[in-house]
C-alpha cells in the first residue's frame, strides 16, 4: 500500500522537486522573483525549463501545455510534445525557457465580450511562477495567465492575482499603524468546499437534458426525497466509497489537500472539502478538482454532476468559499487576540469587512449569478439572494456595545468598558452556525455560501479581496495622519459599524419577513440573473475595480457582456433541448400509452360489454388532455425561442430570456411532471428521479 506522505504531490513540480532538478542559483532567482514581484531572466527560465522537462519525462510525460482559465469558467489546454527533430530521422526531447514562460493560443475563440474579433486571433499565455506545474494525463501542465494581444485580461487568474496585490498592499498599511514591522506580505486564504452528485452513467446516457444541460429539465417528485435526513453524513455506499478513495488518491498526487468527504443532504449528493490555502493555489486546485472529479467518475461507470441544481425538490450543490486574511508570519487577521491591541486590530479588520460587504453587496451577489444558481438560491440550505452577514451572538453583542457606547458583559459576567485602550477579549466559536446566511463568520474566517458548485471561485475571491482592499484603504487614509491613534481608531471602528450594521442579520434567511425587513433596511434583493447582472456595471463598481487596478473599465464591460451572453445561451440550449425531448419522445410516449389504454377499453368491451373501464377511461382522458396542453406549451416555447425581438440586445436580451423563455419552460415542465405521474413506466422514455437519485 502506498504511504500517503510519500506520494502526496508526487505529480507536482514543487519546491522539493525544484531543489533536485534545477541549480541552486536558478532556485534562488525564482524565490527572489516571488519575493520582489519581478520577472525571471531568460537564462534562469531556461534552467528551470530544463529541470522541469527532465522531471516530467521521468514521470512519464510526453507533452507540455499552458494550463489556463478563460472566461468559460473551465480550464483550457493546448498540448505540444517535447519532440524536436535533430536530423537523420531522429528526435530529441526539447523544452526551452521561452516555451515555459509564454505561449500563444487563439484568443478569438474564447469568450472575450467584444475585446477580440474573429480576425484578431492573437493571444498570449504567460507562466504564473507562484503556482507549481503538475502532470495530468501524460502532459506537463504549466499554470498561466491569459491575455489578448493588446494586453486585456481574458481569464480568471489575472484579476485574481491583481486583487491579491491590492488587498495585500492595503492590509500592510493597516498593520504598520499597529506597529507590525515584521510582516512583509498579507495573504488571502481560501478553502472551497465542493458539493456534487453522482449518478449511474447508463441512466445518465438516457437523459438528453443531463448530457446537454447538466441538469434535468423535468422530473416528477419521487415518493422519497431528503425528508428523513437519512443520507446526510450517512454510511457511504461501497460504490461511492470506491470513487471517493480513487478521487482522494489522484488529488493527493496532484498536491490537492483533500481533507473531508461525506454524504450531503440530498440523495446521491456528496461533498469534498480541502484544507484551505493561498487563494491563487486554492482556485487552481478547485478547477483541477472539478476536472478530476468527472474523470474519476467515468472509471466507476458514474457521472459527476456539478450543476447547481440537477434535480428539483432536493438540495442543490454549492461551493462554500471559506475566506480569510493571514500574514506571512502566520497570523490570521480574523482571529481575535488575547490583548487589547490585538482585539483592536481584529475589530478594525472585522469592521472593514462589514463595511466592504455593505458598500458592495450587489457586486458580491452578481459574482454568484448564473443560470444554474438561479434554481438553487433561496431554499434547501442554500442562502437567499439577499446579501447579509451572520456574526453570532457574541460579536453581535460586542458590536452593539461599541455602537451604543455601553458596557459589554462577557460570558463570564466580567464587565469591560469599550474604551480607547481597553477592549474585551473576544472568545472564538461561542456561537451557533446559520446555514441560511450568505456570509457567516466561523471563528477565524468568513464562509461565503452563495457560490454555485459549477462556478470558478476566482470571481468570488476577486470581489472579496477588492472590497476588503477598499475598506482597509478607507481606514488607512484616515489613520495614517492621526495625532491620537487610539482615539481615532475607536471612533472610526464605531463609525463603520454604525453606518453598516444593517448588513448584519442573525435570523432565518428563508422567512418571508426577512424580505420585508431587508427592504426596510435598504438592502438589495436580486433574486435572479436578470435582476443581478445589470448591477455589475454600477459606477461605484467601476470606480472600485479601476482604482485598485483589478480591472480596466473595458475588461469589466467585456465580462458584463460575457455573463449576460452566457445566461442567454444556457437558457436557449435548455429550451431547445426541452423542445427536442418533447417532440421526439414525450408526446409520442404519451400518445402510445393512451392508444394502448383505448385499445384495452375496446378489447374489454368486446369481450365483456358490461365491464367497467373506469380506470382506463380516466387515464386516457387525462393523458390526452395533458398531451394536448403539452403540444400547445411546446409550440409556445418554440415561438419564444424563434421570435426574439430584433432590438433585444444586451440587458434587454437577458430580460427576454428570463421573463419569456425561462417562464415558458417552467410552464411546460409542470405539464410534463404531471404527465410523468400518469404514464406507465414501460412507456415513459426516460429514467425518473427515483432511478437517478437512488440508482447508485
Amino acid at each position: 500500500m502506498k504511504q500517503l506522505p510519500n506520494y502526496f504531490g508526487s505529480m507536482v513540480f514543487n519546491e522539493d522537486a525544484m531543489e533536485k532538478y534545477i541549480s541552486s542559483s536558478a532556485l534562488a532567482a525564482w524565490k527572489k522573483c516571488l519575493a520582489d514581484g519581478t520577472a525571471l531572466q531568460l537564462d534562469t527560465a531556461n534552467d528551470i525549463a530544463e529541470g522541469m522537462k527532465t522531471w516530467a519525462l521521468e514521470h512519464g510525460a510526453t507533452h507540455f501545455t499552458h494550463w489556463f482559465q478563460p472566461m468559460t469558467g473551465l480550464s483550457a489546454e493546448k498540448h505540444d510534445s517535447f519532440v524536436s527533430p535533430c536530423g537523420h530521422g531522429k528526435v530529441m526531447m526539447d523544452f526551452s525557457g521561452k516555451e515555459l514562460v509564454r505561449g500563444e493560443p487563439d484568443a478569438s475563440s474564447f469568450p472575450s465580450g467584444g475585446l477580440r474579433a474573429t480576425f484578431e486571433a492573437r493571444g498570449y499565455t504567460a507562466w504564473d511562477p507562484t503556482a507549481f506545474a503538475f502532470i495530468k494525463d501524460g502532459s506537463l501542465c504549466i499554470p498561466t495567465v491569459f491575455c489578448s494581444y493588446s494586453g486585456e485580461a481574458l481569464d480568471k487568474k489575472t484579476p485574481l492575482l491583481r486583487s491579491l496585490d491590492a488587498v495585500g498592499k492595503q492590509a500592510l498599511r493597516v498593520l504598520r499603524l499597529f506597529g507590525d514591522t515584521q510582516t512583509t506580505k498579507v495573504i488571502s486564504n481560501v478553502g472551497p468546499e465542493q458539493e456534487y452528485f453522482l449518478v449511474d452513467k447508463a441512466l445518465y446516457d438516457r437523459r438528453e437534458d443531463l448530457r446537454l444541460c447538466g441538469r434535468t429539465l423535468f422530473g416528477a417528485k419521487p415518493p422519497k426525497g431528503q425528508e428523513l435526513d437519512d443520507h446526510y453524513f450517512g454510511v457511504i455506499k461501497p460504490r461511492v466509497a470506491a470513487y471517493m478513495k480513487d478521487l482522494d488518491e489522484e488529488l493527493w498526487s496532484l498536491g490537492v489537500c483533500s481533507k473531508t468527504k461525506h454524504n450531503e443532504a440530498a440523495p446521491a449528493q456528496h461533498e469534498m472539502a480541502p484544507v484551505y490555502t493561498e487563494s491563487n493555489i486554492a482556485c487552481d486546485h478547485n478547477q483541477l478538482t472539478m476536472d478530476i472529479m468527472k474523470r474519476v467518475a467515468s472509471r466507476h461507470d458514474l457521472v459527476c454532476l456539478l450543476h447547481e441544481k440537477p434535480f428539483a425538490g432536493v438540495n442543490g450543490s454549492g461551493k462554500h468559499n471559506n475566506w480569510s486574511l493571514a500574514t506571512d508570519t502566520g497570523k490570521n487577521l480574523f482571529s481575535p487576540g488575547k490583548t487589547p491591541s490585538q482585539n483592536a486590530q481584529f475589530l478594525l479588520f472585522l469592521a472593514a469587512f462589514i463595511k466592504g460587504v455593505d458598500d458592495y453587496q450587489e457586486l458580491l451577489r452578481t459574482s454568484t449569478a448564473t443560470a444554474g444558481n438561479d434554481h438553487r438560491l433561496g431554499g434547501n440550505e442554500a442562502p437567499p439572494a439577499i446579501i447579509s452577514i451572520y456574526l453570532g451572538k457574541e460579536l453581535d453583542d460586542i458590536i452593539h456595545a461599541i455602537t451604543e457606547g455601553i458596557d459589554y458583559v462577557e460570558v463570564s459576567k466580567r464587565s469591560l468598558r469599550i474604551g480607547v485602550d481597553i477592549l474585551p477579549t473576544i472568545p472564538q466559536d461561542t456561537t451557533d452556525r446559520n446555514r441560511t446566511s450568505p456570509l457567516a463568520f466561523t471563528g477565524n474566517k468568513f464562509e461565503f455560501r452563495m457560490p454555485g458548485s459549477n462556478q470558478s471561485v476566482s470571481g468570488h475571491n476577486v470581489v472579496l479581496n477588492t472590497i476588503m482592499a477598499e475598506a482597509l484603504c478607507w481606514f488607512a487614509d484616515r489613520l495614517e495622519g492621526s495625532t491620537d491613534f487610539q482615539h481615532d481608531l475607536h471612533e472610526l471602528i464605531r463609525q463603520a459599524l454604525t453606518d453598516h450594521k444593517r448588513i448584519i442579520f442573525d435570523g432565518n434567511g428563508y422567512d418571508e419577513s426577512w424580505v420585508q425587513e431587508a427592504k426596510r433596511r435598504g438592502l438589495a434583493n436580486l433574486p435572479n440573473c436578470a435582476e443581478a447582472l445589470p448591477t455589475y456595471m454600477l459606477p461605484k463598481n467601476i470606480e472600485l475595480f479601476t482604482k485598485h487596478g483589478v480591472y480596466t473599465e473595458s475588461e469589466m464591460r467585456a465580462r458584463h457582456e460575457i455573463h449576460m451572453e452566457s445566461y442567454c445561451k444556457v437558457v436557449n440550449i435548455e429550451a431547445n433541448t426541452l423542445i427536442d425531448m418533447i417532440q421526439h419522445h414525450i408526446l409520442n410516449a404519451a400518445s402510445h400509452y393512451s392508444a394502448k389504454l383505448c385499445a384495452t377499453i375496446n378489447d374489454k368491451r368486446k369481450a365483456l360489454p358490461d365491464i367497467s373501464c373506469r380506470v382506463e377511461e380516466a387515464l386516457a382522458e387525462s393523458i390526452c388532455h395533458l398531451n394536448a396542453e403539452l403540444l400547445d406549451a411546446c409550440t409556445d416555447l418554440k415561438t419564444a425561442v424563434n421570435t426574439i425581438p430584433a432590438d433585444a440586445v444586451g440587458e434587454a436580451r437577458l430580460r427576454y430570456f428570463h421573463d419569456v423563455v425561462f417562464v415558458q419552460m417552467e410552464k411546460t415542465r409542470a405539464i410534463i411532471d404531471h404527465l410523468e405521474t400518469l404514464v406507465a413506466a414501460d412507456f415513459w422514455p426516460f429514467p425518473t428521479y427515483v432511478d437517478l437519485l437512488f440508482g447508485v
